[in-house]
């Protein structure tokens, strides 16, 4: 594909521009260890608080370990299988990426688990130092992501000169992401379902109270599912985006199009780190302070992307495709808040429908979920238009790259919500009482609002990309069209639209089981350990970290064999029309399907945070009990199986454009 002559003036452009872009990623890099070295100056906590921080690692340690050796043993497997059918250096690419997606995941992990007792702390002196704490933290997490995508592709670029061999680097990405998608989301539900219809509605205790057996594993799930599943989801995504633009600008536009989505991606880590000291409270407002940081990055990137794309192609019509990109990122952001936020109409419809018990909450909260994704899917619909109508193709990648230009600010603000969300618990484990309560009730309810938008952020971010890895694998394939009216891309589009629902079964289901024996466990503990219930003994907190450990490690390993195995067996059966077809079905399914099950569960979850806030009788009535039902139905909808969806739909374009000429040489009824 890339076999084309340049002349030296050329290669020096890419070599230069490659180089810089390098540059910008590891100084993120440096800046993040910059800022973690501060930390552990700041105070931590009371003793009961660093008890139970001390307790959240280590179960947060002994789950990623396990998880980790498991998928390192399949990939292994995989790297071999990979060099014999694809060579060595697609096999290399796929190390590299697979081995920074699980860096990314576990440096996000143990930012966030030391940062959970700073923050609580730090809400004993005030609200402003508590939010100071949790955003910094956020952002040596999203510097660190970002740092390293942009320099893990800018390296292997340099090394091999060809962007197709980084095709490699997308995959390993994109699959480790799965696992720590699928497998967080897992864990930290079975956990918090447990937690909640024992604790909560059977035995009528607090969320956090340290009396519940759950609650360690809780807490373990909010890092393991949240931090490492979106922290390597929007890494995968990332990658998979600069890729597919790179691919698609060098066949379209030489050595410029290649350049600019690296010029891009390094203006936007400048930009986030620019816009991660525009985090302050100058009022009591902490949203306000959260998103000033957003504003100001997209601000700011689109300013360097406009110069960039002049300096290269002497025109702005690759920029106004990457401005599309941009603007895209606020209008989703805006549309989650609408439907998530508990002070707009949809949740609180949700939260006084529960007054007549749990299905007419849930009714409520199936109907929001569908409506939720009409106006999502619309900002998709145009902004792939509007890309395509100012550059092309090229356009449409540039779009997934602007959208994903500022993934350090996005996934700082993501990594917020657990952190303050396991700072809160941490407070009420350790019975304080009082401002430091409000405080910490102040920051989570900010952070319920970010973690919604940044997971429809990375199922966007993943739509994008997609489409660019669709748009590159069409060129790749030389085919001039997907023709829906031939069989074989018909059999493909049917396919692909089932898979999202194959998978969404799977994650469910062992969702269910993981809950189900951690309800049975906590249950037998109230039952048979003598004082539980008084606060006169210790539950066993171990016991509970155990059942959602091997839950989750049990239940990884399906859906993400499916994602492999199904692209391969249409692509050598029926051929890569077929392929082009299931890319096609598979996105139309998903996305909505994503959108839907993320927003739906968010505002299941806030429609009960509304009620415990004290609005329509508060905790302890009916009405709560029945928002509770209905957040334990929308909990695996948007941080287990909606949340992983979107890492399908990139894993089956790694998978379709690196079998691609396989697919071509050796399908049966091509």
């Amino acid at each position: 594909l890339l076999l084309r002559k340049e002349s030296s003036l050329d290669l020096i452009i890419i070599a230069v521009i490659a180089f810089i872009a390098g540059l910008a990623g590891l100084f993120a890099i440096v800046f993040a260890v910059h800022l973690a070295r501060q930390e552990p100056k700041r105070k931590s906590g009371t003793l009961e608080m660093i008890e139970i921080s001390d307790a959240i690692k280590i179960g947060a340690r002994t789950y990623l370990d396990r998880q980790f050796l498991m998928v390192a043993v399949f990939g292994a497997a995989l790297t071999i299988i990979l060099s014999y059918i694809l060579g060595i250096f697609v096999a290399l690419t796929f190390v590299v990426g697979a081995v920074l997606s699980g860096l990314s995941a576990y440096i996000g992990v143990i930012v966030a688990i030391n940062a959970n007792i700073r923050t609580a702390a730090a809400a004993q002196t005030s609200i402003k130092d508590a939010l100071v704490t949790a955003t910094r933290n956020g952002t040596i997490v999203g510097m660190s992501l970002a740092g390293l995508g942009l320099l893990g592709v800018s390296t292997l670029y340099l090394i091999f000169r060809d962007p197709l061999f980084l095709l490699g680097l997308g995959f390993g990405a994109s699959l480790i992401c799965l696992f720590a998608r699928v497998g967080g989301g897992i864990y930290t539900k079975g956990a918090d379902i447990g937690a909640d219809l024992v604790g909560k509605v059977e035995v009528g205790i607090p969320e956090d109270d340290p009396r519940n057996p759950a609650v360690i594993a809780d807490q373990v799930g909010d890092n393991v599912g949240d931090i490492a599943g979106t922290g390597s989801d929007v890494f995968q995504s990332y990658v998979m985006a600069l890729v597919a633009a790179m691919i698609l600008g060098f066949t379209t536009y030489g050595p410029e199009g290649l350049a600019y989505p690296l010029a891009v991606a390094a203006a936007g880590i400048v930009s986030s780190l620019v816009a991660s000291f525009f985090i302050r409270m100058t009022d009591s407002n902490a949203q306000r302070a959260i998103y000033r940081g957003m504003y100001v990055a997209l601000v700011l990137v689109s300013v360097i992307a406009a110069v960039s794309a002049y300096v290269l192609f002497g025109n702005l019509k690759h920029f106004y495709a990457t401005l599309v990109g941009i603007s895209a990122v606020v209008l989703l952001a805006w549309l989650t808040l609408y439907y998530t936020s508990p002070n707009r109409g949809p949740v609180r419809e949700i939260a006084e429908a529960s007054k007549t018990g749990p299905a007419t909450n849930i009714i409520f909260g199936l109907a929001t979920g569908f409506e939720s994704t009409v106006l999502p899917l619309v900002v998709s619909g145009l902004a792939v238009f509007f890309s395509f109508y100012f550059s092309g193709l090229y356009g449409i990648s540039m779009l997934a790259v602007g959208f994903l230009s500022i993934a350090a600010t996005l996934t700082a603000m993501s990594s917020y919500g657990p952190i303050v969300d396991n700072a809160r618990g941490i407070v009420e484990f350790a019975g304080l009482q009082g401002e430091v309560v409000r405080v910490m009730d102040t920051l989570d309810a900010v952070g319920n609002s970010t973690k919604a938008v940044c997971k429809v952020y990375a199922i966007q971010t993943s739509a994008f990309a997609q489409v660019a890895m669709f748009s590159a694998f069409v060129t790749a394939t030389h085919l001039k069209a997907i023709d829906v009216t031939r069989p074989p891309v018909t059999t493909g589009l049917i396919i692909g639209g089932m898979l999202s629902f194959l998978i969404v079964s799977q994650i469910l289901k062992a969702v269910g089981k993981s809950a189900y024996r951690m309800i049975e466990e906590v249950r037998r503990q109230f039952a048979e350990i003598p004082g539980l219930k008084e606060g006169n003994a210790k539950p066993d907190y171990a016991k509970c970290v155990d059942i959602s450990t091997r839950g989750a490690l049990r239940g990884m390993f399906i859906p993400a064999a499916l994602t492999l195995i199904i692209p391969l067996i249409v692509g050598y059966v029926f051929g890569v029309e077929a392929v082009g077809g299931l890319l096609a079905g598979n996105l139309v399914t998903t996305l909505p399907l994503a959108f839907m099950m993320v927003q739906g569960g968010a505002s299941w979850d806030n429609a009960k945070k509304y009620v415990e806030a004290g609005n329509l009788g508060g905790t302890g009535t009916p009405t709560h009990a029945a928002t509770v039902v209905g957040d334990t139905v929308g909990d695996p909808f948007k941080d287990a199986a909606g949340a992983s969806l979107d890492v399908l739909m990139n894993l089956i374009g790694a998978v379709s454009m690196l079998f691609a000429a396989s697919f071509m040489a050796y399908a049966l009824f091509a």
